[in-house]
């Protein structure tokens, strides 16, 4: 860790603490560069992902009513499955 003397905003830096929750002034500087640090990850991570190209055709389909997982016996087989664990705990 590395130790320094600044000068800092006293405005800004109580600021940061309320906005970070904490509670020393070493804290607030210390979640404050971790958020930036995390920020400009975040923007890293983001660029790599636009970088790609994506094909999103028939994307769409595959979201909407008949499209995707049939869902339209989920509430029978839930029913099933209660009334197959209610047999198998009743018989112990």
């Amino acid at each position: 860790m590395t130790r320094i003397t600044v000068d800092v905003n006293d405005g800004w830096l109580e600021a940061a603490r309320v906005v970070l929750g904490t509670d020393t002034k070493v804290a607030t500087i210390n979640a404050a560069l971790h958020a930036q640090a995390l920020k400009a990850k975040a923007a890293e991570i983001l660029a790599a992902l636009d970088s790609v190209e994506m094909d999103y055709t028939g994307s769409a389909d595959s979201f909407r009513y008949g499209g995707g997982r049939d869902l339209s016996r989920l509430g029978e087989l839930a029913r099933e499955d209660a009334a197959a664990e209610q047999d198998t705990g009743s018989g112990s």
